[in-house]
């Protein structure tokens, strides 16, 4: 153990002596903000991304929160879930409390709000979990990475257990940036099926009783298979309300959906056989470092990670990774460099960092709720299979 403290000084003096701003880092704290729904319509996302956060980097530094002799700081701020309180704090961040880089938000609307700051102030922001494909498409700048998987990931692989000849679609999504940008590369991963409507509601709706007549009259004399696609986020999920119309039985209309956090999944089980695609499920991945987030957060909240956890942990597992490459260097340019193509280790298994936009190039995983769930127990899911990303053709949607 002296050995290797004793070599990683010594390491750490070289540098130090080939570079003067190197030896002025030295010791310096890394201080990063983590800006994030602490409270809000995504507020339980949220939390688990910090929980998540905070996981991962105790994992990706060996407990020690130190990345080459520099201790590194959190920050957290929390953007309410709006858009201009989030663009305030992060530029707040940036200039007043001197952090060398950005982890959030939760809410894509928040995102990309968030974007131009970044680019004003030249330095990173990683996106973790918005989802909105405009955040690493048009709206992008080169000072923007996202672990998080965006909303082409999310539909490619959903499209896997929708688009099949003779379906007819309904979609039925928040009118939001979320749901809108969802909605729209759902449209573009499928080409066997055919979406005969589109229904958008507002974030915060709880009586989704006219989008859903709006969604049966369309669907109800159409031939052959029969999906309402639901894309949903944060608080209110429509699926227990969905189960209680049952509209298989009535009208032949199934349900499909992608993964969601635990809670938000448990009336999953009122649709046996139904099929979808998720960013993470706890017990998928056999990886060590899922494994070492599975029996931790068991011992330490008797309850398995979350989706918005394995998120944040990997955000963090992606910091640390690039720090080691930079030997604790926070210039922003040697940053950019080194993420760039970088591959990481996370709870899903490795993800790259495409060049082109800077988005993590990663796993999805195709699930089948099974046939003999129980209504109002947590969501029992089977893999039917992991979809790997080089199965994914996603689109670069940015004009670099």
């Amino acid at each position: 153990m002296q050995r290797r403290i004793w070599v990683a000084a010594a390491a750490l003096a070289t540098t130090a002596l080939a570079s003067p701003f190197a030896f002025a880092q030295a010791g310096k704290e890394i201080k990063i903000a983590h800006i994030y729904s602490r409270t809000g319509p995504l507020e339980a996302y949220g939390k688990q991304t910090q929980t998540g956060l905070m996981m991962g980097l105790e994992y990706a530094t060996g407990g020690t929160m130190m990345v080459n002799g520099r201790k590194i700081t959190l920050i957290e701020k929390d953007d309410q879930g709006k858009p201009d309180l989030g663009k305030s704090l992060l530029a707040t961040a940036y200039s007043d409390d001197k952090v060398d880089l950005a982890i959030g938000p939760t809410s894509s609307g928040v995102a990309l709000a968030m974007l131009p700051v970044a680019e004003e102030y030249k330095k990173v922001l990683l996106v973790e979990p918005a989802v909105a494909d405009s955040i690493t498409g048009e709206r992008w700048n080169k000072y923007i990475f996202r672990t998080g998987r965006s909303s082409s990931q999310d539909a490619i692989s959903n499209a896997v257990t929708v688009d099949q000849p003779g379906t007819v679609v309904a979609t039925l999504a928040q009118d939001y940036a979320f749901g809108r940008d969802g909605v729209k590369a759902f449209k573009d991963a499928i080409s066997k099926s055919k979406v005969v409507h589109e229904e958008y509601l507002p974030q915060n709706t709880t009586d989704f009783t006219a989008g859903f007549q709006r969604i049966v009259d369309k669907m109800k004399d159409q031939p052959g298979r029969k999906v309402i696609f639901v894309i949903w986020a944060g608080a209110n999920p429509p699926f227990a309300k969905l189960a209680d119309l049952d509209l298989k039985k009535r009208f032949g209309i199934e349900v499909a959906t992608g993964g969601n956090i635990l809670p938000a999944m448990v009336p999953f089980n009122n649709f046996p056989g139904m099929e979808g695609a998720a960013y993470y499920y706890y017990g998928f991945s056999k990886n060590q470092a899922n494994l070492w987030l599975v029996t931790n957060h068991y011992t330490r909240f008797k309850s398995p990670p979350d989706f918005f956890t394995a998120g944040g942990f990997s955000a963090a597992m992606a910091v640390v990774e690039a720090l080691k490459k930079t030997k604790g260097d926070t210039n922003t340019d040697k940053l950019i460099t080194s993420m760039e193509g970088l591959t990481f280790d996370t709870p899903k298994g490795p993800m790259t960092f495409r060049k082109e936009d800077h988005q993590a190039m990663q796993s999805m995983y195709h699930f089948r709720v099974a046939p003999g769930a129980r209504p109002g127990a947590m969501a029992d899911l089977h893999l039917v299979k992991e979809i790997k990303p080089t199965e994914m053709n996603v689109p670069i949607r940015n004009k670099r």
